[in-house]
């Protein structure tokens, strides 16, 4: 079993930036690939960003490309989002995910944070 507990977010304003933590708990949780996702309001959950759980990898949704970063601790079980030029498209509640499997697919993710709000006004 993998616990993932996640903070961060908030309100902040078009061009500005903000960084979101996602802490894993679990005896193997550093053996995971983790990603992050989002879902805004009527839309469906969307692909943002995954790592490798070696970090040799990193992957990002389109959208995100140049603007977001995502990395990882494997020592503190801990993988960030940092967003930057943040825009009003970007609002929408993110979760943080771990899996085994092929990164790409949220369908292939075991394990799910509790999703936080990040709301950027323009």
């Amino acid at each position: 079993q993998v616990q993932l507990v996640q903070s961060g977010g908030g309100l902040v304003q078009a061009g500005g930036s903000l960084e979101l933590s996602c802490a894993a708990s679990g005896r193997t949780a550093s053996n995971y690939h983790m990603g992050w996702f989002r879902q805004a309001p009527g839309k469906e959950r969307e692909f943002v960003a995954a790592i490798t759980w070696s970090r040799v990898s990193t992957f990002y949704g389109d959208s995100v490309k140049g603007r977001f970063t995502i990395s990882r601790d494997n020592a503190k079980n801990t993988v960030y989002l940092q967003m930057t030029s943040l825009k009003p498209e970007d609002t929408a509640v993110y979760y943080c995910a771990a899996t085994r499997g092929p990164l790409l697919n949220q369908g292939n993710y075991d394990y799910w944070g509790q999703g936080t709000q990040v709301t950027v006004s323009s």
